[in-house]
């Protein structure tokens, strides 16, 4: 199941049934679980954990040292949930030392074409990102979450679970969860509706979420007391709670 030319560090574990293609090179201290393909031409260099059944494609390049001049070949690494599509062109870029250690790719996203995903990210489960989006360092992004191609996403920003953001976009500040929002810099433009359907919240919730939408950012309360009312009102909801937490928890502010 493994080319007769490709490069394995004799330090690799890689489960017999992982298929690996022609001119793959794989590095010192990688791990990878069952069922995963991986195409030619692909590196995964060093200190990098991958699940079962993914599927890398040619020319990805996985655990190379993060671009941040204070790097200095200090020990960090990358690790990848399961069932993960990483397409052609897809960078994935260790931790730096001013992290957590780990860059971390959650199960079942899809990543396309030319997707770069920087150090010390932290991507949760169900994301699709379209082709060369990008995401700067120590960016957070929940659950189900949708980015449009060629948008970059500020370092240190959060993007909330189930949100969309629109291709070509710029965002410098906090995405809420469960919104659109689209241009550059980036704005809102309402609940991603159709993504909240497709993942099966109910007409109740969207409805909760509709109404804290616009006593959050449409009505002319100041935002701590539109803040204090939304929970006053939903209090037993917790997508309403995980919303306005997330907004007042933010340390970049949020997209308005």
């Amino acid at each position: 199941m493994i080319h007769q030319t490709a490069i394995i560090d004799p330090d690799a574990e890689i489960v017999d049934d992982v298929v690996v293609g022609p001119y793959t090179i794989i590095g010192k201290d990688v791990k990878i679980g069952r069922g995963t393909i991986i195409g030619a031409h692909v590196v995964i260099d060093q200190n990098v954990e991958i699940g079962e059944y993914c599927q890398i494609f040619p020319f990805a390049c996985i655990g190379t040292p993060p671009q941040d001049v204070k790097y200095k070949g200090e020990k960090t690494g990358v690790k990848i949930g399961d069932r993960n599509v990483i397409r052609e062109f897809v960078t994935i870029h260790r931790a730096s030392v001013g992290g957590s250690g780990l860059t971390v790719i959650g199960d079942d996203n899809y990543l396309m074409a030319y997707v770069h995903i920087a150090h010390d990210c932290q991507l949760g489960n169900h994301t699709i990102f379209a082709n060369a989006a990008t995401l700067g360092g120590h960016v957070k992004v929940g659950d189900g979450v949708v980015i449009g191609g060629v948008t970059a996403v500020h370092q240190f920003s959060s993007i909330g679970s189930y949100s969309m953001i629109g291709g070509c976009s710029g965002v410098a500040q906090d995405v809420p969860p469960y919104v659109v929002a689209v241009g550059n810099r980036a704005k809102l433009y309402g609940l991603n509706v159709i993504g909240l359907k497709r993942h099966g919240f109910s007409e109740d919730t969207i409805k909760q979420l509709k109404h804290v939408y616009r006593t959050v950012f449409q009505s002319k309360l100041p935002l701590k007391t539109a803040l204090k009312e939304a929970r006053e009102e939903f209090s037993d909801s917790y997508e309403v709670n995980y919303f306005l937490e997330f907004i007042e928890s933010s340390q970049r502010g949020v997209c308005r």
